[in-house]
């Protein structure tokens, strides 16, 4: 009972600092799509003017996409709330095999992942 209080607790405090910076988290996605739209255009521009006015352009975008610092706190955010929705609903990792004291099954799970490097 006390872990799943600590979860509701956890993901709620993330889910407020989310909210908090959905702001700079929304700003920061805008100027990473124009960075990237003027590093294209910077690509292709036949011109050389037309190549500086794509760098300035993405120059411009990179600093501000540099200001938006606490969008990283609301990626760190969103990724808390992912962990704590896959504790709260039980999700396991498929490839996770359980330990065993036998040594054939543990030597099996050696095998497999031997196989698994080498093939």
């Amino acid at each position: 009972m006390g872990k799943k209080i600590g979860m509701l607790l956890a993901g709620a405090i993330a889910a407020l600092v989310l909210l908090f910076h959905l702001g700079p988290l929304v700003g920061l996605a805008i100027t990473l799509a124009v960075l990237y739209y003027a590093f294209k255009k910077y690509l292709k521009a036949p011109s050389t003017f037309g190549k500086i006015v794509w760098a300035l352009i993405g120059c411009a975008a990179l600093v501000v996409s540099a200001s938006n610092v606490p969008a990283l706190i609301a990626l760190v955010a969103a990724y808390v709330l992912y962990v704590v929705y896959k504790k709260w609903n039980g999700v396991k990792d498929e490839r996770a095999v359980p330990e065993a004291d036998d040594p054939f099954v543990n030597f099996e799970k050696q095998w497999a992942e031997l196989q698994k490097h080498y093939s």
